[in-house]
């Protein structure tokens, strides 16, 4: 009888292991209020709206599953993130939202097996940032007469940052003028970003071999809690 005693008060003590036990935390897409309805995803995501630094992870659906296929470490702006909807040119801050990935662009080939839609960079490439030319938030080759050169961003000069790049589709499709232009996802440069995100270029080319149009991958920006946070896209 002691022994019966014995073996109930321990597989009671286990019971009450196994419910004292956190439930699992879903993975993070499953978290957000949506995903671009395609089966590949990237998410960035910071600790608050002054963070510089944070996490970028791209993941797959895989058999209703979304699995993570890979993470490294991520650079925003360098004041911090804030609300994409609201969000001012110049102010050096990254985005936060869900936005598409329209192409992928850079100073170097794309390699081999690439099968997003890649553009090479050349001397005459630029990005227009003017809001007041026809072409603001486009890229442009080569610069035409009302995109000034003081409000265009020449990329051929930042063979580091954009060796390889995606563009993000923030303030893209309907360009409201002075809210932002020329958002990538890229390469790091020496510190935090005018407003991209960033990662090192080995995650760059992981990225760009793991991304596949056909997949509708997005990209999802935000913060851990608040009113940015990445949940809420």
């Amino acid at each position: 009888m002691r022994r019966l005693l014995v073996t109930g008060s321990v597989l009671l003590a286990l019971a009450g292991l196994v419910a004292a036990r956190p439930p699992a935390v879903a993975p993070l897409p499953l978290r957000l209020a949506g995903t671009g309805g395609g089966s590949q995803l990237i998410t960035a995501e910071a600790a608050g709206t002054a963070s510089t630094a944070g996490t970028v992870t791209w993941w797959s659906l895989r058999a209703g599953r979304w699995v993570a296929a890979g993470s490294a470490p991520a650079r925003f702006g360098a004041n911090g993130l804030t609300e994409g909807a609201s969000r001012m040119q110049g102010t050096n801050t990254t985005p936060t939202g869900l936005y598409e990935l329209p192409y992928a662009f850079g100073v170097k080939a794309a390699r081999p097996g690439t099968r997003y839609p890649y553009r090479r960079v050349t001397d005459r490439s630029w990005w227009c940032q003017d809001t007041a030319a026809r072409a603001y938030n486009r890229w442009v080759e080569p610069r035409p007469a009302d995109c000034r050169a003081a409000e265009a961003e020449h990329l051929i000069t930042y063979p580091t940052q954009y060796a390889r790049a995606l563009v993000v589709g923030f303030n893209y499709d309907r360009p409201v003028r002075g809210r932002g232009a020329g958002i990538f996802l890229h390469v790091n440069g020496r510190g935090a970003t005018a407003g991209c995100v960033s990662v090192p270029a080995a995650a760059m080319d992981r990225i760009l071999a793991w991304a596949d149009p056909a997949r509708r991958p997005h990209l999802a920006i935000g913060t851990r809690s608040g009113p940015t946070a990445i949940t809420r896209y």
